[in-house]
């Protein structure tokens, strides 16, 4: 049997020790299991990183890890499609941006990045001690960020963001298709069209609105029974179209379902045609449609509503069904779901009882998120709506 070949620590070059705060990337010993074992097999036994699951260390291997060099098995496949738009609310992801794992985790201070990154992955994948190291400094930028592509064993792809869409279009059992995430330099301020809804209070929170020239803006209907196509593209374009039943405490002037229709068809008008750039829309109903009206909007929207719950001390105190192309918002994360007879009483108790007006709820703020993959938004301390 040959020799094992010696691990040449000297092979990595040295800007990445220096650009990881680490000195170490030595291989597991061979007693180590699992995933520890990902830089022996890489490093000791040569085996190809695109053979072995970058999440999880297993070698039945699905597909290839969209961001950085490595394999994917199926289930870290499911996992990090469930988790890949999911935000919390400081404006991070939620979860690891290499194995989808949640828990503490380190973030990338770029303000134009939202990425995180647990501490497993680092010191396995970049070296032992690396996450400790990287927690203590300030001012850290992440893998994806940084000038150069490799740090340790984690070589980020080229042109990633293209892998990106790519994994996503051909993995997810999304019937959409998604738009490209964009590099910070080509992202422009957002352009909104908002209907029987303003979300202004919402988007500014978030960054993506300001009084700047170089800021998004938004443009608020109430009323668009006279609106033609003409005035949407005289107004426009626009990147972002929302539209809403009326909330709880605000009049519904109309029938429930004439809110879909209308939107539906001043859609049309702002969709771009022939257009690759990003495009998002979303449609609320704060619980005032019926059965069979949720089954129009399914039909013209060609998609299943998410029901999103706002869920306090156990107790269902509000909820929305959505409809949107945004990333994530039919996600996992929503499937502890009220009842359709939890939702219908909440529905009568909100129609029988003279409720303040309100805004759109904070978990319905968070749909947004996801957004910041695709156009300019100035760093700001994100606060919830009341």
């Amino acid at each position: 049997m040959a020799a094992t070949p010696a691990l040449d620590l000297e092979a990595e070059p040295s800007v990445d020790v220096i650009l990881v705060g680490s000195s170490e990337l030595s291989s597991p010993v061979p007693t180590a299991t699992g995933r520890e074992l990902t830089a022996y097999e890489v490093k000791a036994n040569r085996r190809d990183i695109e053979e072995i699951c970058l999440c999880c260390g297993s070698f039945q291997v699905h597909t290839q890890h969209p961001l950085f060099e490595g394999g994917m098995c199926a289930p870290c496949k499911d996992k990090f499609l469930d988790a890949l738009f999911l935000y919390d609310d400081d404006g991070y992801q939620s979860y690891c941006s290499i194995c989808s794992s949640g828990g503490t985790l380190l973030i990338c201070e770029n303000p134009d990045c939202t990425r995180c990154y647990c501490f497993e992955c680092v010191d396995i994948l970049v070296g032992p001690g690396t996450s400790g190291k990287v927690h203590a400094m300030s001012n850290w930028v992440c893998f994806l960020c940084l000038p150069f592509s490799r740090s340790g064993l984690l070589q980020r792809r080229k042109k990633w963001h293209s892998h990106l869409k790519a994994f996503y279009d051909q993995e997810s059992k999304s019937p959409l298709e998604m738009f490209e995430t964009l590099p910070v330099w080509r992202r422009q301020p957002m352009r909104v069209l908002a209907l029987f809804g303003d979300i202004k209070k919402e988007l500014t929170s978030l960054g993506f609105l300001g009084s700047g020239s170089d800021q998004g803006r938004l443009k608020h209907l109430d009323d668009v029974r006279d609106v033609v196509r003409k005035d949407v593209e005289e107004w426009g374009p626009f990147d972002l179209l929302y539209g809403a039943t009326p909330a709880p405490g605000h009049a519904c002037d109309h029938p429930p379902a004439w809110y879909l229709l209308q939107f539906h068809r001043l859609l049309q008008y702002a969709r771009p045609s022939g257009s690759p750039r990003p495009f998002f829309w979303m449609f609320v109903d704060h619980l005032m449609l019926n059965k069979d009206d949720q089954d129009l909007v399914c039909r013209f929207l060609e998609m299943e509503q998410a029901t999103i719950p706002d869920v306090r001390g156990g107790v269902l105190q509000s909820a929305v069904r959505v409809w949107s192309n945004i990333p994530a918002i039919r996600s996992s994360r929503h499937s502890a779901l009220p009842s359709e007879e939890e939702l219908s009483l909440l529905a009568q108790n909100r129609q029988s009882s003279k409720l303040p007006a309100q805004r759109p709820t904070k978990l319905l703020k968070n749909c947004f998120l996801p957004l910041k993959e695709y156009f300019k938004y100035i760093s700001t301390e994100l606060t919830s709506s009341s």
